[in-house]
C-alpha cells in the first residue's frame, strides 16, 4: 500500500511476479487494475522465465543497494541509472567469456 502511494498520476509500472496463489487472487488484480498497473507472470510452470530477472535483481541487491547510502529518491534513481549502465556495458562476466553483456550480444558470430 506504501508503494501504491507513491506513484504518481501518470506512472504506469509494470510488476514482475510468479503466478504464486497471492499474485492471482481476484481482490489483487482489481487491486492492481486500479492503479493502472500491468502486471507481468512468469508462464504457468516455467519458474525459467525468471531466473534473467532473479539474477539480476540479486546482483543488483549485492553489488548496489547494500554498499551504498542514498540521500534522496533523486539520488538512488540517479545512482541506479549509473549502476545498470555499468552492469550492461562495463560489468564483466566470466560466463560471458569475459565480456561485458553489450559487448557479449554484439560480438560477431563465430559459427
Amino acid at each position: 500500500m506504501k508503494a501504491f502511494g507513491r506513484l504518481g498520476p501518470k506512472d504506469r509500472p509494470i510488476l514482475r511476479s510468479d503466478q504464486g496463489l497471492r499474485y492471482q487472487m481476484p481482490s489483487y488484480q482489481w487491486m492492481l487494475k486500479q492503479r493502472r498497473i500491468r502486471p507481468s507472470m512468469s508462464r504457468k510452470g516455467n519458474c525459467l522465465d525468471n531466473v534473467a530477472m532473479e539474477s539480476f535483481f540479486g546482483a543488483l541487491q549485492s553489488e548496489f543497494f547494500h554498499l551504498n547510502k542514498f540521500t534522496s529518491i533523486e539520488h538512488l534513481q540517479d545512482e541506479l541509472r549509473r549502476h545498470i549502465r555499468y552492469y550492461n556495458r562495463d560489468r564483466i562476466k566470466l560466463r560471458l567469456k569475459g565480456l561485458s553483456p553489450v559487448q557479449y550480444r554484439t560480438q560477431p558470430s563465430l559459427a
